[in-house]
Formats: structure tokens, sequence, C-alpha cells
């Protein structure tokens, strides 16, 4: 089946108006529907239990204190610490329990007879079980409640102020007493908004999530109806995955009979020798990512400690360095050295397709280079200083932490990144300027600078929330950023940078490169944008996501198959090829990024958001091994692929050598193998038993990780973290090494016939 380019585009065109729309609209109702804060809640006297105006403080203390990177709130965050609606829920239960017990029999709740316990649990739901009234400034607790709620923000006052080491959190975590009561007084909120039902619906703000059946949060019918569907779905979109691979005439690499340029007979520019500086600067920013990982995994072992560290200097880990500040630190270093090694190889390849090179194009590289190291320096010396106190009054979320996964940088530093892809955007279309007007607006080119573009646009969306706003909003926002940037503009860069790198490497045309590209990103961004929605089944937004996440989220699973085939034809042509081949090493990392890209967000991916399994598993372990097989195995061995081919075109041919770079490949490939397969997928899996069975608190309590089965497979992730960060160091050490030997610059012909690259690119016409 032939389908041209232009068709392809105009589908493109048609797709991304329909996510407009739908997104769009979906933004629009989902602020009408927020669940209320309401102006006060009152005892059965009448008496003040919270305001307003303490939950709201409550949600800033929050994020002021990057409680989302130690805990979860909603199911999203880390899983260091519990969830903090599920644990206030549970907790409250707990309570209201105790209170009737003691008030009915005079006794404790654990000493009651069956029958009295039953007596006490209905009474306990028929207080939960309420509907909100439309308009409704006031909710009204009973007795029993508002005794729960003062023992609940007794309790987090005594564990997030005054310290809990078994749970990991220093004296002080939270500055005031105060602040810890109103963090209470927040968490509760969202507690309420989990078992309460919407004005004239029959299901919660958060459609019955988490699971606890004493507090009347079981599944909705939705829930299951949407999994069967979803389950239909996923035959559907294999068998349609499988039928465009075999029925449309996309083209596969190919060696023999090809003619494969060597690096030795392309000239390295001035501005791509500039672009190889990413490298080291990613190298130092990964390995103290790895290393942090590690501190990470070990502390689900050692809440308070670092095998004995404080025995040695007598202090403790925990208070100098917080499980949520070097979470915070993992994830933004996990997202800058992937991003400059994207930003060098997205400025190295325009000079290598069009033997151009813009005036002053070396000079605005060291700009954007240095320009990344402030913001990298800045955001984390910021998030430093705000955890520590030392970012008093309105800066602290400006210049310090604002304290939501992915995102816990401060503004400031959020916009010199906007700025800084506005830049890298604005040089990438200088070197491929010389493209850009032979070719159509569906090239490679374009898709480059489309790709690039919608990173930065879709960061905008960071920018619509304050710390004042409903937390609701606020996460609809964040992952607009996250999710979209993820399964939507990455993916999308990810094919555009691919296409570009086999014709640059002599394998592909540049025609059948676009229209491959622009197949695969019509479905990933027809299934990534809306897919989205996946996140706000169960943190209060309205239930019309439920059925747009379901079918989206499914058909996601079509551009992943596509890619995994794609893999597939790549691994054949490199089974093909003999010593000869130069790129054989980048060419391994980018089938390694296909496999992992299926395995992550392909099989892992879906099982987890089916609706059904979703509302048990989500915020568990589950999700851990889907991330790290996704952002590390995918997106970040496509970066370090591209690095290598960087460097191998950038080195001088005789000081060439790529031993010490395939022990990288092997180390890093097997270490992600060993921690998400033998360690991080059955904790997850045993969460899951643990929800279902129990409550969902229940999977995430101290009591679950602190299990003898559980603490065994924490320490056995340590081969798989260890042969990680082995690859890293020795990554790093080649990297230095080779950035001493590269070759010398040299300034591009204005002829096309120089090198053979060129020739071939820019000699082809557009039909």
């Amino acid at each position: 089946m032939q389908i041209t380019r232009q068709t392809i585009a105009k589908a493109l065109i048609t797709v991304f108006v329909f996510n407009l729309i739908v997104m769009g609209g979906g933004a629009i109702y989902s602020a009408q529907e927020v669940p209320p804060i309401p102006q006060e809640v009152v005892g059965p006297d009448g008496e003040t239990v919270a305001t307003q105006s303490q939950v709201q403080a409550g949600k800033i203390a929050f994020q002021k204190n990057s409680l989302m990177n130690h805990g979860s709130i909603l199911g999203n965050g880390a899983y260091y610490g519990v969830d903090y609606t599920a644990d206030t829920l549970d907790l409250k239960v707990e309570y209201m329990r105790d209170y009737y017990a003691q008030d009915r029999y005079d006794t404790a709740y654990s000493g009651l007879e069956s029958a009295e316990q039953g007596s006490v649990d209905r009474l306990v739901q028929d207080d939960l079980d309420e509907q909100f009234t439309e308009g409704a400034e006031t909710i009204e607790y009973s007795e029993a409640e508002m005794y729960a709620h003062e023992q609940v923000r007794d309790e987090y006052v005594q564990r997030y102020h005054e310290g809990a080491l078994d749970r990991g959190v220093a004296a002080g975590f939270i500055g005031s007493e105060e602040e810890a009561s109103q963090f209470a007084d927040f968490a509760l909120w969202t507690a309420w908004i989990s078992h309460t039902d919407r004005p004239g619906g029959d299901t919660s703000f958060t459609n019955e999530w988490p699971y606890n059946p004493a507090a009347g949060n079981t599944p909705t019918g939705a829930t299951m109806i949407w999994s069967v569907i979803s389950m239909v779905l996923l035959v559907g979109a294999v068998g349609l995955g499988v039928f465009l691979y075999k029925s449309v005439e996309l083209p596969e690499p190919k060696i023999k009979g090809i003619e494969i340029p060597p690096p030795d007979e392309i000239n390295l520019t001035p501005s791509q020798r500039a672009a190889t500086r990413f490298i080291p600067l990613a190298g130092l920013l990964f390995t103290l990512q790895v290393f942090l990982g590690g501190l990470l995994a070990h502390y689900y072992i050692e809440r308070h400690a670092f095998f004995g560290i404080e025995e040695v200097f007598g202090i403790h880990i925990v208070e100098v360095f917080p499980f949520a500040l070097a979470k915070t630190f993992h994830l933004d270093l996990g997202i800058l050295w992937i991003a400059a090694l994207w930003l060098g190889a997205g400025l190295f390849l325009p000079p290598l397709l069009t033997n151009h090179e813009p005036k002053r194009q070396r000079t605005f590289i060291h700009v954007l280079l240095g320009a990344l190291i402030v913001v990298a320096v800045g955001g984390l010396a910021g998030v430093w200083l705000g955890s520590h106190g030392y970012i008093d009054g309105e800066l602290w979320w400006i210049i310090g932490n604002e304290g939501l996964e992915y995102l816990e940088v401060g503004r400031l530093w959020q916009v010199g990144l906007l700025v800084g892809f506005v830049l890298w955007t604005g040089l990438v279309y200088r070197g491929f300027k010389p493209m850009l007007e032979r070719e159509s607006r569906f090239g490679l080119a374009h898709m480059i600078i489309y790709a690039g573009g919608s990173i930065g646009l879709l960061f905008t969306a960071g920018m619509f929330y304050t710390p004042e706003t409903n937390i609701v909003m606020t996460e609809f926002w964040r992952w607009w950023v996250v999710h979209m940037w993820v399964e939507g503009a990455f993916e999308f860069f990810i094919v555009a940078v691919i296409g570009l790198t086999l014709v640059s490497m002599g394998l592909l045309r540049k025609r059948s490169a676009e229209k491959a590209v622009a197949f695969q990103a019509l479905f990933v961004m027809g299934s990534g944008v809306i897919g989205a929605s996946h996140h706000y089944w169960w943190i209060g937004q309205p239930d019309m996501w439920l059925p747009l996440g379901t079918i989206f989220s499914t058909l996601e699973l079509i551009p992943l198959i596509l890619i995994l085939f794609e893999a597939m034809g790549q691994y054949r042509a490199l089974a093909t090829s003999d010593e000869s081949f130069p790129y054989t090493l980048p060419f391994m990392f980018i089938i390694a990024s296909g496999f992992w890209n299926f395995v992550g967000a392909g099989v892992l991916g879906f099982f987890i958001n089916l609706p059904i399994v979703n509302y048990y598993e989500h915020g568990t372990y589950l999700t851990v091994g889907h991330a790290h097989a996704a952002m590390f195995g995918a997106f970040g061995l496509l970066a370090l692929g591209m690095a290598t081919y960087m460097l191998r075109i950038s080195t001088i041919p005789s000081q060439w050598t790529e031993r010490r770079l395939r022990w990288s490949f092997w180390l890093w490939n097997v270490g992600l193998a060993v921690m998400v397969f033998v360690s991080v997928l059955p904790v997850g899996f045993l969460q899951l038993e643990t929800a279902f069975t129990q409550t969902y608190g229940a999977a995430r309590s101290l009591a679950f990780y602190n299990s003898e089965i559980i603490q065994l497979l924490f320490w056995a992730r340590l081969p798989g973290d260890t042969l990680i960060i082995i690859g890293t160091l020795v990554f790093a050490y080649d990297m230095v090494k080779k950035r001493f030997t590269l070759r010398d610059v040299s300034d591009p012909a204005e002829s096309l016939e120089e090198g053979t690259i060129p020739n071939r690119v820019m000699a082809e016409d557009d039909d």
C-alpha cells in the first residue's frame, strides 16, 4: 500500500487540530469541575476544625518541603514514604473506629466482638459516605470525624516536624509545628475528596480511589468496563500495528550496496566540535545521577543510614542528604544529562547533512552550553538552599524549590530552560537552513524543528499554576509537561533524530526516511497527547477522562510496535554488516533504545495503564519499573548512542577504539535488566497483591517495605545498580580520553560536491 508524504502530512495536521480541541476543551471543563476547598470544616457544635486558608497553606508546605519527592499525593510523587492521601484516609478510618468503639462499647476497637466491629464499621462508612452539595461553603464533621482529624494532625506533626528516623524523616523536616499541622489539613482534604461523592453523582471526586473498603472505596463499574474495552482495543491495536507495518511500504536500513561515508572523509566543522562539549557535561551529570540512584535504592533498606556511615562519622545521612533532596537531584540530573546529549546531537547533525556552517554558530553554541550550565547549577543550588530553609518569602518557589516531581527547580530556572529550548531551536534552524529551503514542510529538517519546538511549547504548561493553585489543576498542567514530553514530543524527537542519523550514516535515502518518520510521528502524536489523560483518573478530575485515557493509552502501543519492527529491521541490517561498517556501536544503541522503548513504554506501560490494574497499582513499584525501562532504556540509551556517534566522527580515526564503550553498553543493558526484572518488578507485583487483598495504603506502608521478602528484593537490586554505575564510570573515563583525541576542524566548502553526505541529501528532489 502506497501512502505519499503529502497524505501523511495532512493527517498530521488533522491530528494536531483534533488534539488541540480535545485537550483545550478538557482543560476548560476540568477547571470548572475541580473539587472545591470549602471555606471551613466545622464540628457538630459549629466549632472550626480547619479552614480553606489552612488547606492552601498546607499545599504550600507540601511543595516547599519537597514532600512530593518523599511520598506521594493522590498517588503521584515518590514511593519511599507513604501516599499521603491513602495514609490519612487509613488513619481517619482507624481513629473513627476507635472513637465509636470507646463511645458505644467503652473499649478499644481491637477488643470488640465481630458483630460489634461490624456495627462500628457501618457507623464509619455512613459518616464517610457523603455527597457534596453544589455551592456549599462548609463541611460538617461528625464527632468521630473531628476526633480523627485532630489525631491525624497530631501524628503528622510528630512524624514530619519532630522526626521519625524509621521513616527516613529527620527532625525539623518541616520547619515548624504550624506548617506540619497545615500539611496534615491539606492531606486530609485530599482524603476527603477521595470518599466524598461529586454533586449529583454516585462516585467520589477521585473515582473511589484509593482502594479502602472500610471507607467505602472500591473500584467503580466504569473502571471495570473500560478495562474490558481496553483489552479488546489491545488486540485491535496490535493487529493494526502489524497490518500497518506489513501493508505500508516503509523502508528498512540496508548496509549492502549502499555507500557508507567513512568518518575520516567527513568534514568536522567548528560548530560540531563545539557541540561535542555537551558530552563531558552530560557525563558528569550522568555520573552524579547514578550514584544518587544507588543511594536512593539503599535508603529503602536502611532508612536512617548508609552502610554504617553514621557509626563511623557520627552523623545521620538522612539529616545531611535526606531522601527527598536526593530524589530531586536524581530526577533533575537525569533530565539534564539526556537533554544535554540531545541538544548536542541536534547541533552536530546539521553540518553533517548540509556542509553548511552559519556565521558565529560555534560562539552561539558555547553561549547555549554556558546557559545550560548556569541553569543546571542554579536550579540544583536553589533546590538545596530552599530545602535547607535559606530562601524565605515568595522567592522560595521562584529561585528555590517548586517541589513538584520532575518540575522541582524554581520557576526562574524553568524559564531559563524554556529560553534554552528556544535558542537551541533557532540554532538548529540556522544549521539546517539550506535543507529547509530545498525541502517541503514535511521534510526531515522541518521534523526536527517541529519536534524541538514542541518540547519547548509543552514546557510552557508548567507556567500555568502557582503554589496557591488547587492541587488537582496543578497536577493537570504538570502532566501536560511530563507525559506529553515523554509520550509525545520526546517520541517525536526520537523518530526524527533516528531518521536523520540513518540518512547521515548512508543507510536510508532522505525521502524514504521522511516518509517513515512522518508515518510514525502521526501515531506518536495521535495517541500520546490525549493519552496523557490516563494520569487524570484518580486525582480529582472529571470522569470523562476515563474513556479517553483508556482508548488513547491503548493506541499508544501502535507507534511502539512500529518502533519495535524498525529496531528489528535495524538489527537485520547490522547483522549483514562486516567489519568495514564504521558505525556499528552507535547502531547498537539505536537498536537497544527501540527494544527498551517497546518493553518499558509498550509492554509495562500498557499493563499499568489498564484501568482496573492502575486502580490498585497507581503509585507503586510497577511504575518504577516502567519509568526506568522507558526513560533510561529508551531515551537515555538513544542519547548515549548519539554521543557515541558524535565521538566516532570527531575522533582521530587512528585513535578510535570502542572497547570501553562496548563494555559500557553491555553493563548498562544487563544492569537495567537485572534492576527491573529481578528487583523492581517483583516488588511491584507484591505491592499489587497487597493493595488488592488489603488496602492501597497497606501496599505503601512501612510495614510492607520492612517485610523480609521485600527487603531481600531490595538487596537483589544492588548487582544491577552496580553494573549501571560501573558502566557509567567506564563511559565517563572513555569520554574524557576521547576529548583529547578530537580531529582538527576545517571550514566547510560552499560546493555541495564536498562530502558524500551533503551531496546525496541536498541533491534529492522533493516529489
